[in-house]
């Protein structure tokens, strides 16, 4: 905090920073961003939060679109999760995403604020048809990881935890983490950056699930690929994104609206 002033909290990246499996855009989107935010301000009442985050982003348009407008919210705490959507291009250069995500970090830390990331999980665990990009994912993520030790940059090793890439915790889309893989992501950032009360707990491995036969697993890639996987390539041979029109859902830092116990309790790993 600064001068006794309320602790700021902005979070920068894309659909994963939005939201996006964590409620809808009818009803509103939680996601980690927002979850970690509540455990913010139960150690800092007060807490000031901004959620510059927007889908579709690529790590570069992360830095170019947001980086600025988050200097100027002046944060003590800052998040920075992108460059699973650069994975997923075919033009990917691991060493140019990092070096988007490093200058993030750089001018965020340069500034004051206390920044954390993510690595991310296995994608092959989570869908058989991406197995192919764990090469990609693998280097994102050592770069990452160089990059955030250059700048004193809090890492959560969501992707070294085995139930990180437990299905249940991603959404039908594979893309995003569900409601209860939001919550583990926040609880995880939370034991990285030594809040109180916070513990290794979202490491937890789920309960077993019965086994699938090979016939449902089989038509289980089919529907996604069909349901997802093809909408999205349909998307970047037309040139467009998801999200194209949209702007952050929270541009301003403002007071944490608290909820209930009762619902927090549901989605707490």
């Amino acid at each position: 905090m600064r001068n006794g002033e309320p602790l700021r909290y902005v979070a920068l990246g894309d659909s994963q920073t939005e939201g996006v499996g964590d409620g809808d855009d009818t009803a509103g989107l939680r996601g980690f961003a927002d979850r970690l935010a509540e455990h913010l301000a139960a150690a800092h009442p007060g807490l000031l939060y901004a959620n510059l985050a927007v889908r579709g982003r690529l790590a570069g348009q992360v830095r170019s679109g947001q980086l600025g407008p988050a200097l100027e919210l002046r944060p003590d705490v800052a998040t920075v999760v992108a460059g699973v959507n650069d994975v997923l291009r075919p033009r990917f250069d691991a060493a140019e995403v990092a070096g988007e995500l490093e200058e993030m970090f750089a001018a965020l830390t340069a500034a004051g604020a206390r920044v954390a990331t993510v690595t991310f999980p296995d994608v092959g665990r989570i869908a058989p048809l991406a197995r192919p990009l764990r090469p990609r994912v693998a280097e994102l993520n050592a770069r990452l990881r160089a990059a955030a030790a250059r700048h004193g940059v809090v890492v959560a090793e969501t992707g070294l935890a085995a139930v990180g890439a437990d299905p249940r915790l991603w959404s039908t889309d594979r893309l995003h983490a569900s409601p209860l893989g939001h919550a583990r992501i926040a609880a995880a950032l939370a034991e990285a950056l030594a809040l109180p009360g916070s513990d290794d707990a979202w490491r937890r491995p789920l309960p077993p699930r019965p086994p699938r036969t090979a016939a449902r697993a089989v038509a289980a890639e089919v529907g996604w690929a069909a349901g997802f996987l093809g909408p999205w390539l349909g998307r970047r041979l037309r040139g467009t994104s998801s999200g194209d029109g949209r702007t952050a859902k929270r541009p301003h830092p403002l007071p944490l609206v608290q909820r209930c116990p009762a619902r927090m309790g549901r989605h707490t790993p």
